[in-house]
């Protein structure tokens, strides 16, 4: 076997073991328990972007 074959084979296990080498990657919800939000609807998202106009 090659060096480089060996390097590639090598290379290719420690990824295959070690799917995630900066941490798990969190969910949504993970995310909004950390800064303390609570994920809205699309109802609220469609008011808060589209302001009631002065009529």
């Amino acid at each position: 076997m090659s060096t480089a074959k060996r390097r590639r084979e090598s290379s290719w296990k420690q990824r295959k073991q070690h799917p995630n080498p900066h941490g798990r990657i969190k969910s949504l919800e993970e995310y909004a328990d950390e800064i303390g939000a609570v994920p809205s609807s699309d109802e609220a998202i469609r008011s808060s972007s589209n302001p009631p106009s002065a009529e």
